[in-house]
């Protein structure tokens, strides 16, 4: 079930439209719901997901996330596993993401991820440095935040300490990279950070 904004045959945006030529790259056979037709379907969702952006991709009733979880699935071999094409067993369901998330991860590794995220105001857990971007997802972080005029900011390569790597994914109940927080707070991933960037709202949160 894809929850977008239009449909398969006239998507609405940009992330709705990849998302429908990604499916349709595995032939995936889907329902959809427009949710510009439903305020209250658009509003509930978001909570009842814990992700605050669409489109939103759930399989056999379990969530699996948005475009850049979708994205990283592809990238890895997984996507077709989790829509259950070729009629392999589905993946366990990926945790909902969310600033309001509860922390899983606990002991010593909480304890420095707390650390590392309240090391800057703007902190980006990415693959590889804003210098050296060792994914197409970090990359794009890494260029949205310098042209919402933010190039001051911390940043950790979780390809360094796999410990970091593992339990951020928990405590955040975010699961894939980069991973923005400002303020100590999650904002989200690369889906995350064009949607706000889109809306002129990015410049704004990451301002000093």
């Amino acid at each position: 079930m894809l929850f977008m904004k239009g449909t398969p045959s006239n998507p609405r945006c940009k992330f709705s439209r990849a998302t429908v030529e990604l499916l349709a790259k595995y032939a995936a056979q889907y329902s959809s719901f427009d949710i510009l037709s439903d305020p209250d379907v658009r509003a509930g969702l978001k909570v009842f997901s814990g992700w605050p952006t669409f489109p939103q991709l759930y399989v056999a009733g379990n969530f699996v996330g948005g475009l850049d979880i979708m994205k990283e699935l592809d990238e890895e071999g997984e996507l077709a596993e989790a829509l259950e094409v070729a009629d392999v067993p589905a993946p366990t369901a990926q945790p909902s993401g969310g600033a309001s998330a509860t922390s899983a991860a606990t002991g010593p590794i909480e304890n420095r991820l707390k650390a590392l995220i309240a090391s800057s105001r703007v902190m980006l857990f990415m693959k590889g440095s804003p210098t050296s971007p060792q994914c197409g997802f970090s990359a794009t972080a890494v260029k949205l935040l310098a042209g919402a005029g933010c190039t001051a900011y911390g940043h950790f390569d979780i390809f360094s300490d796999e410990a970091v790597r593992a339990g951020l994914k928990t405590y955040s109940n975010w699961p894939t990279y980069p991973q923005l927080y400002v303020d100590g707070e999650l904002v989200g991933g690369l889906d995350i950070m064009k949607e706000l960037d889109e809306e002129g709202e990015l410049a704004e949160l990451v301002a000093e």
